[in-house]
């Protein structure tokens, strides 16, 4: 047959090219709702909750059912009413709460609600490191549950988002708060934070360049103060500095140098901290007794123990002391203060990973698919799996990978 003849198979397929193309999309994964509880906080002055209404509304709205105790969002200003139009389930009951599958608080538990708590639920709360105990631990792994710790959570970029998130408001409200001491209502020395024209600006000295003295820093400069900043990092004083933007006085620690600034300092904010364990004391009673009559320290680091010498704990029904003449505000849950920004903050990191863990379908798989929060667990069924947690208070880890290869 010549090429000239007519092919119909040959036409067939160039109509067929003609022809608009299906395209391939790709499947979207079903949303599995989860079964939430969120309990009220019993800590002592902790207002916080770990999720807004309309964080909630977003998660029923997705298949999720959420369960809350009466109040619990009361200390943040959300009512029972915002919780209930959101599509939450209200409940009087602290043992309803307990039945759900996942656990979510900002608190760790009380022994008495671990004793609420049963095999292979899911808790989500702070840990804090260091108030914790043996005999604590031990009786969350006896419950056999799975615990993930909010300072251990780690998004995409390998940050810490919720510690990130809470340092950041702790910076900004310690200059806030500092502001309040210095003014004459509080018995402080009735200056104006950072100044006016014509006078001498307010001297702050913030120790560490981590979040909390980033956000301190930026607080205390928007106001007019002088800043100065001590870390016993130069790399993370580069970075503050690049990330503010702008030139300021910065040192490592030496006690000399140190001794120096605080002795001319309105204000010392205490924003040193470690990974795990007690945060540095870098300024002796000697330091203290040496500075400004009325001037004020700000211990952000109390929670680990605080970077000055003479600092105690206190709250925030009585948050300072005087010592030496230097009025002392060494309040360790400073977020909690300003409990509706720091629930927002909260819920902006729960609502999305929640919403991931109902595409993944489990939370074995979540676990899987998602490095930083598996990060996070510190107990798997029964099993310590944080080995830093572990060797402080001296109980043996197992690896969190392993575990799951397996079928525990």
């Amino acid at each position: 047959m010549s090429e000239s003849a007519y092919n119909p198979f040959k036409e067939l397929a160039r109509e067929a090219e003609l022809q608009t193309q299906e395209k391939l999309q790709p499947l979207k994964k079903m949303n599995h709702g989860l079964d939430i509880g969120i309990p009220r906080e019993t800590t002592y002055q902790e207002n916080r909750v770990s999720l807004s209404p309309l964080a909630v509304q977003v998660l029923v709205q997705n298949g999720s059912s959420v369960t809350m105790e009466s109040n619990a969002g009361s200390g943040a200003n959300f009512t029972d009413l915002d919780y209930s139009d959101a599509g939450a389930r209200i409940v009087y009951s602290v043992e309803d709460v307990y039945k759900s599958n996942i656990i979510l608080k900002v608190a760790p538990p009380t022994e008495t609600e671990i004793n609420l708590l049963k095999p292979n639920q899911i808790l989500i709360s702070a840990l804090q490191l260091t108030n914790i105990r043996e005999e604590y631990i031990q009786l969350l792994m006896s419950k056999k549950i799975i615990a993930i710790g909010y300072e251990y959570i780690r998004d995409n970029s390998g940050a810490l988002p919720i510690i990130r998130a809470m340092s950041e408001i702790a910076g900004r409200a310690s200059v806030l708060i500092a502001s309040e001491y210095l003014a004459n209502t509080n018995f402080g020395k009735g200056e104006l934070f950072g100044g006016i024209p014509g006078l001498q600006p307010t001297e702050v000295v913030i120790l560490g360049a981590g979040a909390v003295g980033e956000y301190a820093a930026r607080a205390a400069l928007g106001l007019g103060a002088h800043v100065r900043v001590f870390d016993p990092s130069l790399y993370k004083l580069r970075r503050l500095e690049a990330n503010i933007g702008q030139r300021i006085y910065s040192s490592t620690i030496i006690p000399q140098i140190l001794a120096k600034a605080l002795s001319t300092a309105d204000v010392a904010i205490g924003a040193l901290r470690i990974q795990s364990g007690r945060s540095p004391t870098v300024v002796s009673e000697a330091m203290v007794e040496n500075m400004r009559p009325k001037s004020l320290i700000v211990d952000v680091s109390i929670d680990q123990g605080g970077c000055f010498d003479t600092s105690e704990v206190t709250n925030h029904k009585n948050p300072t002391f005087e010592k030496h003449g230097v009025i002392h505000y060494c309040v360790p849950n400073i977020p909690s203060k300003f409990a509706r920004t720091a629930s927002y903050a909260l819920s902006n990191v729960f609502t999305h990973l929640l919403l991931e863990w109902g595409e993944e379908g489990s939370f074995k798989e979540l676990l899987w698919a998602q490095k930083g929060i598996r990060r996070g667990v510190y107990i798997y069924k029964g099993h310590l799996t944080n080995f830093a947690l572990g060797k402080r208070i001296g109980i043996k880890a197992k690896d969190i990978d392993f575990l799951l290869a397996g079928n525990a």
